[in-house]
């Protein structure tokens, strides 16, 4: 066992991802539901929106500004029922479940320097609301980007392999492959990496809710044939890989039955899963002003295109805001020794091609639209299932160019 990555011989590292039916994805499903719904009709919308779910009941909080009218009920109904839970012999089902609804405005304070920022003030409110320096980040805080050359989704092959899993878990549940199945999952990776580069996969670990009446024997049949088989490449396995299948025996009780939910509890899935620094703050139900969300999908964006290049083969990217304020404090640059041109080459390419101004991003993401559900499950980046614009690679073409990569 080693303990740096890139001098290491034999260095271990695991990541996990859980399925849409897990409570604090089940979670933040309905608070992206609710925020797609509200910029649908009301793309200025100001969003920040919290579910809590447990055994029998979901409530949601949190502050809304917004010109329109959304059935908040409806939609946090529609959105259990869509995740799978849509029996009452699981416990907890979409039609049965209670409902408690808190929401209030925007804090007058925030406002003030997400409207105008103290840019914009300083010039006397000046700008229009297109511009760039007009609105201010709706809070202080540092967001990280990052992208490898691990796999072809340019993210860290251990999150990688265990979203599809999830997601291959979920396509057998609902496409009755395996039947007995039900909402609630979780899959785990370790990849053995040698010198910085993925040598075999360690461990797999897949734990998956299932119907009372099926013996732990045939869920490992059925899971090692139709999940585990159809997503992990056979070249990276080997007779040492150890496969661990609801490893306590029985997962019958599950969901919000089980486990309390809470949005924004599982942000390490929803990023690099582990492998990057993580700023903190978590993306779902929060509307594009919230730098949490908006700059993390931008630094995603800008390390994406960097790794795309061939600038480097890893680069993480920190960027750091004060709230009310629209240029960002810092912005940290870091290629773990992997870079092929100098750092400050890539330093003035990014200062140059990406403008990291909360308006700014807004308008080159095209953020202000109903996008963001579809990602609240099995990760916000290397989705190449669902169409996201930080997942874009159309500025790797003249960063390669400029930076002279042949």
């Amino acid at each position: 066992m080693g303990f740096a990555f890139t001098d290491s011989k034999s260095y271990l590292y695991t990541s996990e991802s859980v399925t849409e039916g897990h409570p604090d994805k089940l979670c933040d499903q309905i608070s992206d539901a609710i925020l797609d719904s509200l910029l649908a009709k009301d793309s200025a919308a100001r969003v920040a929106c919290e579910t809590c779910v447990t055994n029998g009941l979901v409530i949601v909080m949190g502050e809304i500004t917004t010109s329109s009218y959304v059935d908040v009920a409806s939609i946090i109904r529609n959105t259990i029922y869509q995740a799978g839970y849509n029996d009452p012999d699981f416990g907890f089902d979409s039609k049965s479940c209670g409902v408690i609804v808190s929401l209030q405005e925007q804090s007058q304070d925030i406002a003030l320097g997400v409207d105008s920022s103290q840019e914009d003030k300083k010039e006397g409110s000046k700008y229009s609301v297109e511009d760039p320096e007009k609105i201010g980040a709706g809070d202080q805080g540092m967001v990280v980007g990052f992208a490898c050359n691990e796999t072809k989704e340019l993210m860290p092959l251990s999150i990688d392999l265990s979203h599809k899993l999830c997601q291959r878990l979920a396509e057998v549940r609902k496409g009755a492959i395996i039947p007995y199945l039900r909402p609630d999952g979780k899959a785990q990776v370790t990849v053995e990496y040698s010198y910085g580069a993925p040598k075999r996969i360690e461990a797999i670990v897949v734990s998956t809710q299932h119907a009372p009446d099926v013996s732990q024997e045939v869920i490992n049949e059925d899971i090692t044939k139709f999940v585990i088989n159809e997503i992990i490449p056979k070249n990276l396995c080997d007779e040492d890989t150890k496969i661990y299948i609801n490893p306590t025996g029985r997962f019958v009780v599950g969901g919000p039955v089980a486990d309390t939910g809470l949005t924004g509890r599982k942000i390490l899935v929803d990023t690099y899963g582990g492998v990057a620094r993580h700023g903190g703050g978590a993306f779902s139900g929060k509307d594009p002003t919230k730098i949490d969300r908006s700059a993390a999908y931008m630094a995603r964006y800008v390390a994406k295109n960097i790794v795309a290049a061939g600038l480097a083969d890893r680069l993480e990217i920190q960027v750091s805001y004060a709230i009310g304020r629209a240029s960002p404090l810092s912005v940290a640059v870091e290629t773990f020794g992997t870079g092929h041109v100098d750092d400050q080459v890539i330093v003035d390419l990014i200062d140059k091609h990406f403008d990291f101004r909360p308006a700014a991003i807004i308008n080159n993401l095209d953020l202000r639209r109903p996008i963001y559900k579809p990602s609240a499950a099995y990760g916000h980046f290397g989705r190449e299932d669902i169409s996201l614009p930080w997942e874009s690679t159309d500025k790797a073409d003249i960063l390669r160019s400029e930076a002279n990569i042949k």
